[in-house]
């Protein structure tokens, strides 16, 4: 299993940089993970948008599904259009993304499939499990298994034992770290902090920890410090281009 980091930024994307995005790769399957703010630039520099086989997205905020609409307009306005994309939501979760363009003009681009949180599911060679997570709102945090290897991401989530358990074993966790070490009180459900990150790894006995959703112009190295301080297993930040092969 590959997994190439597309943007990592939370809220808005910085300078050279994106929000949350990220592909997913196995056995040829190119699996796209949330496609926030500026992700199809850095898609399109690695693979074709007909080279993708489903998106799922976590939740409805922009910085996690804005781009889907350039991807399926990438997608349908050409002479050789692929087959529809297969895209994975919560329920509604993509109605404002989806309605951006006049009626029609995306219908052929893509297959709606809507799931409940807390539903597992196969995409090509992946299994999928997905577990609600505290947000501000509906959110799924995914579980990836392929190949022997698992993958945990928690899309945007406040502290809860779900990520915990979400995360159990895992190969590699995608956790959201929004701050470094103290979420503001009006963001407490919502959000979680690079060091809340660490010691939810740490209790998950995750293998590897990547951090994301890292607001733009935190410090890194103070973000992987604070995580280190509850873990200490091998500690990444997501950033544009990072590749990372969980064999």
């Amino acid at each position: 299993m590959l997994l190439t980091i597309l943007g990592g930024c939370g809220a808005w994307p910085a300078a050279g940089e994106a929000c949350s995005g990220h592909l997913v790769e196995h056995d040829g399957f190119r699996l796209l993970v949330d496609l926030g703010h500026a992700t199809v630039p850095r898609l399109l520099e690695r693979v074709g948008a007909d080279q993708i086989d489903a998106v799922f997205v976590s939740h409805g905020h922009p910085d996690h599904c804005a781009d889907l609409n350039a991807l399926l307009r990438a997608r349908t306005m050409r002479d050789d259009p692929p087959p529809p994309l297969p895209v994975y939501s919560l329920p509604g979760a993509l109605d404002a993304v989806l309605a951006l363009d006049r009626p029609g003009v995306l219908t052929d681009a893509y297959v709606l499939h809507e799931f409940t949180a807390g539903h597992g599911f196969d995409l090509g060679p992946f299994h999928a499990q997905t577990r609600a997570l505290p947000h501000s709102v509906p959110n799924a945090g995914l579980r990836l298994t392929a190949g022997g290897r698992v993958l945990a991401y928690t899309s945007d989530s406040g502290p809860s034992p779900d990520r915990v358990e979400l995360a159990r074993g895992a190969d590699l966790l995608l956790a959201e770290a929004t701050y470094v070490n103290r979420v503001p009180e009006g963001t407490r459900p919502y959000l979680t902090s690079a060091r809340q990150a660490g010691r939810q790894a740490r209790e998950a006995e995750a293998r590897r920890l990547v951090l994301t959703h890292l607001q733009p112009g935190t410090d890194t190295a103070a973000a992987r410090a604070a995580a280190g301080a509850g873990y200490d297993g091998e500690i990444g930040v997501a950033a544009s281009g990072l590749v990372l092969d969980l064999s």
